[in-house]
């Protein structure tokens, strides 16, 4: 029960199960586009339906994500949160809150705020939180998750019907596991499942099993579904298994999202889901379906589920060659992890010496010497299929070394093998004071030692040019408008999913990155890349001095 009375300086003062909390600025707007609501109306909002709230973050570390100049303003302005782990100054936490020592992926360590009570919710709502992200790990245990959590995303111009369709497909194959999922609705275009789980494993482990569930999704659902890490290469819906590493947080249940209708992050019956409308769940729509059906996920913690057959699936994968997929960039590389790197910016293998024959790299070689040591011999169709790879070098090696004989004077003995180079050979003199021809490998111009190798040109898998990078987001989007206008004939062919629209995070920076896939785009009309406008890259004068 929350009451209410008036501070000396016009803040709320609010009195939640026998803890007084003070909300500051109580009439200030967070939502004003579509919807009006104030913090207090926030603050409101949470208290009644607390005990579901509360179900996702109670007992564990959270991540404070501030919207400290409002959420979704009328005009048109998206103020930017920011993210806070580390707890406000201790002395001056109430009693009714509490703090754990987190470790991060860096090696750092942070003391994070734990909220167990309707008043800590409140607490934190005052400064701005108005997305709920915990950890799934308990304050007891940090080191081992309790929770999976499958994260769908669907990629631009993928519709509502279609996310849907792919989390009866994750609830199927986690039924058949015996794996009990609970699904919400992200609050935005998205779909969270959660499983809960023993705290047995390692983020590692449940990483790995989140992974071997996507790829099984993917399977199955391959027009709908994907795992695949870098937005180039995804369609359909991402089954995004990196929310499970180390130090990642979704907004968990009820959590109000910044979009103009203010929704709000709906646990739902899976039953639901088939006919669910993320645009019905909304901060004033929400209070009185809490008060009429309770918490959908109230039950989630009293059978918690094993790993096991997901780890099953992940072994299988691998020993059929399916290795780990990238990690977040801020991760160190991982063990038994490819190659980080965007496909587009890919280099091509190197090509082996038995490919290279294979392609009849060498035979031509030796072709083109001995056809210009005997032209007659080649002249003329001939019924005998030429030889390839190695027997070809062989064979021209003797057609050169024959016409050689044929040619040289009675006096000067035959030329033999040595005199034509090995693959490998370099150029100089052989054992008999014979001048060697150069050789592939080993050219008779050698570069002086101080010459550094001129780097090798990528050549790229997906056509993407960088239009834009900002830490305003909307000044990023008037980018992309602009480019559109400057090029109209190559906008005409992107299609949604080729504007990728990332959202770029660094220790203390966020920034928006707009690149486009010129793939539906002719190659004859792709536009050249150059300097994106706006080009405003926070980490720039960073990465320039660590060069």
């Amino acid at each position: 029960m929350a009451t209410k009375a008036k501070a000396a300086d016009d803040a709320e003062l609010l009195t939640i199960d026998g803890h007084e909390v003070r909300v500051s600025h109580p009439a200030k707007l967070y939502f004003s586009r579509e919807t009006q609501l104030t913090k207090l109306d926030l603050v409101r909002y949470y208290l009644s339906v607390a005990p579901g709230a509360l179900q996702g973050i109670s007992d564990r570390p959270i991540v404070l994500k501030r919207f400290v100049n409002g959420a979704c303003l009328a005009d048109g302005t998206q103020p930017e949160p920011f993210y806070q782990k580390r707890a406000p100054d201790p002395k001056t936490l109430p009693s009714f809150l509490r703090t754990v020592t987190l470790s991060f992926p860096s090696g750092r360590t942070a003391e994070e705020l734990v909220v167990d009570n309707a008043a800590g919710l409140a607490w934190i709502v005052n400064l701005g939180c108005i997305e709920l992200h915990p950890h799934p790990v308990r304050s007891a245990d940090l080191d081992h998750p309790d929770e999976l959590r499958i994260d769908l995303d669907p990629q631009p111009g993928v519709p509502w019907e279609d996310v849907r369709r792919v989390a009866l497909e994750v609830n199927a194959v986690l039924t058949e596991l015996n794996l009990r999922a609970f699904p919400k609705t992200s609050g935005s275009r998205g779909i969270h499942i959660n499983v809960r789980i023993h705290p047995r494993w390692t983020f590692t482990e449940v990483r790995r099993a989140a992974l071997a569930l996507a790829r099984a999704v993917e399977r199955r659902a391959p027009t709908l579904a994907t795992s695949k890490w870098w937005k180039e290469e995804r369609h359909g819906v991402f089954l995004d298994y990196n929310q499970n590493a180390k130090d990642r947080t979704t907004a968990s249940a009820y959590s109000v999202r910044p979009l103009p209708d203010a929704r709000v992050s709906a646990p739902l019956a899976w039953d639901e889901v088939p006919t669910a409308n993320p645009a019905d769940f909304t901060v004033l729509t929400m209070p009185a379906r809490f008060a009429a059906i309770g918490d959908p996920h109230a039950t989630m913690d009293a059978d918690p589920c094993g790993l096991e057959p997901l780890l099953d699936l992940a072994a299988r994968d691998e020993s059929e060659g399916l290795g780990d997929a990238p990690w977040p960039p801020h991760f160190a590389k991982q063990t038994g992890e490819g190659k980080r790197v965007q496909p587009s910016k890919a280099k091509a293998p190197a090509k082996s010496f038995e490919d290279q024959l294979g392609e009849g790299f060498g035979a031509k070689r030796f072709r083109k010497r001995a056809t210009v040591a005997n032209p007659a011999q080649t002249a003329g169709p001939s019924s005998e299929i030429p030889p390839t790879g190695s027997a070809a070098i062989q064979a021209a090696a003797s057609t050169e070394i024959q016409a050689a004989a044929n040619s040289a004077p009675a006096t000067e003995p035959a030329p033999t093998a040595r005199h034509i180079p090995a693959w490998a050979e370099g150029p100089g003199q052989d054992l008999d004071g014979q001048k060697r021809a150069e050789s592939p490998t080993h050219p008779a111009s050698k570069k002086s030692p101080g010459t550094k190798r001129a780097p090798t040109k990528r050549t790229p898998k997906h056509p993407l040019v960088t239009i834009a990078q900002s830490p305003d987001k909307e000044l990023a989007l008037q980018g992309l408008a602009r480019w559109k206008e400057k090029h109209p004939e190559a906008a005409a062919h992107l299609a949604e999913d080729d504007i990728l629209i990332d959202r770029m995070r660094g220790n203390s920076t966020i920034w928006y990155r707009i690149r486009l896939n010129l793939r539906h785009v002719p190659e004859a009309d792709r536009p050249a890349q150059t300097t994106p406008d706006p080009d405003e890259d926070p980490t720039r004068a960073w990465r320039e001095s660590q060069q």
